[in-house]
């Protein structure tokens, strides 16, 4: 009989808390386009990201890489007439040559990946 009573218990706690829960009204997708504006993406372009430049890469062996001194040259497999790869969020978006700017750096860009691929690199 104290079998029945916990279920009736159960039951009339079950419908208690059945009875609090919250109504939403049904999302409305013309809402939607007045936060995101026309292009979905407009709120984050403020955003910053972290670019880098990969000149080349090669592999060297530990006692080399303890062996290393001032003034030491690593030789990379990357010629110097190609082009240098410009990555976002570890994806590539787009190759380019070095440039010099006053006394800086800088890069060129003479290729981008697709626009949808560079999204996809970004999201991930």
């Amino acid at each position: 009989m104290s079998d029945n009573k916990e279920q009736k218990n159960v039951n009339e706690n079950m419908e208690e808390t059945t009875a609090n829960l919250a109504e939403f009204p049904e999302f409305d997708e013309s809402n939607k386009k007045g936060f995101l504006g026309d292009n979905k993406l407009d709120f984050l372009k403020d955003l910053q990201l972290n670019i880098y430049i990969e000149l080349g890469r090669t592999k060297m062996r530990i006692s080399d890489i303890l062996d290393l001194e001032r003034g030491y040259v690593i030789e990379l497999e990357k010629l110097a007439s190609e082009p240098v790869d410009v990555y976002v969020n570890n994806k590539k978006i787009a190759e380019g040559e070095v440039v010099v700017i006053d006394k800086h750096f800088g890069i060129r860009i003479t290729s981008l990946i697709d626009a949808s691929d560079r999204l996809k690199g970004i999201q991930q």
